[in-house]
């Protein structure tokens, strides 16, 4: 692969997670400010990535796979997509926002995918290129978050209006990445073609944990921003940021801990972090207890590298190489789109029903954050209970 076409990949996916990275974290703390929305409102809006992870394999399976060059299709969509997010601040009501932001997910979520068939079209050797290519969309988002704190821009539509500029930028800069031709073939419903791995019943219990994991995961995405501000945490959308690199570290980690460790020793890991995470957020505090605030933002990358990233290395271990497309799509499918879409929902109804009567809106945070916890701990009980997969797997290193 050339510099030139390194260089213009990279900076593809830096936008696109600093894109997302802008708006998305503190979405929540906006709508508190500015629309005074209930935690049921805020978890409606945060279901709209879910809803939209369902649709867009669909979208580009079926629809932009077949017929229109990935970077078109692309630039189209982020061209859309940034001008819904110059709109979105002028709305003044819930259920109107979050149908925007719904219409503006069904924009975006197809361009990751679209993005990473970019990417994968240009390169001689995807398993050592792709990873160097893909750390910039980490860096992208880190960036993205580093900005809206440093400005303390959480609470304002400038967020909206620095993701729409990006988005547009990206959408014209799309129409000169390398082309990327469709594929034009016959597709059948993304991902249905793994069910065969349903046979194996160490991974049905495994597919099983992972959406019921993603409920606690959706109390860490939709409500984590506006915690820290309630407390009153100062740029509070640039420490998160440190989940980001905990993640970055974590990911080297994974593939010499796998052979070592086991599959299920990884997972176990991953699920006790969750744990301990929102015992850190109930817990914690400004002050002498403000350790515990960066503890939980830092297990981030144990949280999720050891489930999510350990399980799509699992997923494709288990599929094998006909299918291992099609399983990866259905893991998606299942825990950020079902899985996310439920806990998104669940996570409001429980905010709303800690929300402390008094003069200005205030909520019981303590009793919020065990709630994830007793049930990241009940996934914890199950999977030692039933998991049980007898053949050792390995990865490449």
């Amino acid at each position: 692969m050339k510099f030139k076409t390194g260089s213009q990949l990279a900076f593809m996916m830096f936008v696109e997670y600093f894109i997302w990275g802008a708006w998305y974290v503190t979405m929540g703390t906006y709508m508190g400010e500015h629309l005074h929305s209930s935690g049921s409102w805020i978890g409606k809006a945060y279901s709209a990535l879910a809803v939209a992870t369902i649709v867009s394999p669909f979208f580009v399976g079926l629809i932009a796979d077949r017929y229109f060059p990935a970077q078109r299709v692309m630039g189209v969509l982020h061209l859309a997509g940034g001008g819904l997010l110059f709109i979105v601040p002028m709305i003044g009501s819930d259920p109107l926002f979050a149908v925007a932001i719904l219409l503006y997910s069904l924009l975006y979520m197809p361009t990751i995918a679209l993005s990473n068939s970019v990417a994968f079209g240009q390169m001689t050797d995807p398993g050592k290129q792709f990873p160097w290519i893909r750390v910039f969309g980490t860096l992208g988002w880190i960036v993205a978050g580093v900005i809206i704190g440093s400005y303390k821009l959480e609470p304002t539509a400038t967020t909206f209006r620095v993701a729409a500029s990006a988005s547009v930028l990206l959408g014209l800069l799309s129409f000169v990445l390398p082309n990327t031709p469709p594929k034009g073939k016959e597709s059948q419903a993304p991902g249905t073609e793994a069910f065969v791995l349903f046979k194996s019943k160490p991974y049905l219990i495994f597919f099983i944990a992972a959406i019921l994991v993603c409920i606690p995961l959706s109390f860490y995405y939709g409500f984590a921003n506006p915690f820290l501000n309630e407390l009153g945490m100062d740029n509070a959308a640039t420490k998160m940021t440190l989940g980001q690199f905990s993640e970055g570290l974590f990911i080297i980690a994974i593939p010499f801990l796998f052979n070592r460790i086991g599959v299920k020793n990884m997972i176990l890991m991953g699920m006790v972090a969750w744990i301990l995470r929102y015992i850190c957020f109930a817990y914690g505090g400004l002050g002498d207890k403000t350790w515990m605030l960066y503890a939980g933002i830092l297990l981030h990358g144990v949280c999720y590298d050891f489930f999510f990233v350990t399980g799509y290395m699992y997923t494709e271990k288990k599929a094998g190489a006909k299918i291992k497309n099609a399983a990866q799509q259905l893991f998606t499918l299942a825990t950020y789109g079902v899985g996310m879409f439920a806990g998104t929902w669940f996570s409001g109804v429980v905010v709303d029903s800690y929300v402390v009567k008094g003069g200005a809106v205030a909520h019981d945070w303590k009793g919020i954050w065990l709630v994830p916890a007793y049930i990241a701990a009940a996934v914890l009980v199950y999977f030692i209970l039933f998991f049980r997969e007898k053949k050792q797997l390995t990865v490449n290193q």
